[in-house]
């Protein structure tokens, strides 16, 4: 790991909201519409912060659809630091009801 993918990872996981989708995906891989719900978000400020994630390679997207499904990307370098920080912080909480978007 080099000091310029960590300064990457830092940089994009250092806002609050970021961190909380970071912990809502390592539980499982959510739909845009459902990431919205959990954070009280339009779909455009999503869309900035997931851009953010993507670019430092920390998340990968598949578009199903119209909608845009999102997880962490396990073949990232990082994927290690960011589980460890994920278990550093206090859990978050997830609706059981979980959309289906169409």
């Amino acid at each position: 790991m080099q000091i310029k993918e960590m300064d990457s990872l830092l940089k994009a996981i250092s806002d609050e909201t970021r961190l909380k989708i970071i912990s809502y995906l390592v539980r499982d891989s959510f739909c845009a519409c459902e990431l919205m719900e959990f954070l009280g978000m339009s779909q455009p400020a999503v869309s900035q912060h997931m851009k953010k994630l993507r670019d430092a390679g920390i998340t990968s997207e598949e578009k199903r659809g119209r909608w845009v499904y999102y997880s962490l990307n396990k073949q990232c370098e990082m994927y290690p630091v960011i589980l460890h920080i994920v278990n550093l912080m206090p859990s978050v909480d997830i609706s059981s009801d979980r959309c289906i978007c169409n």
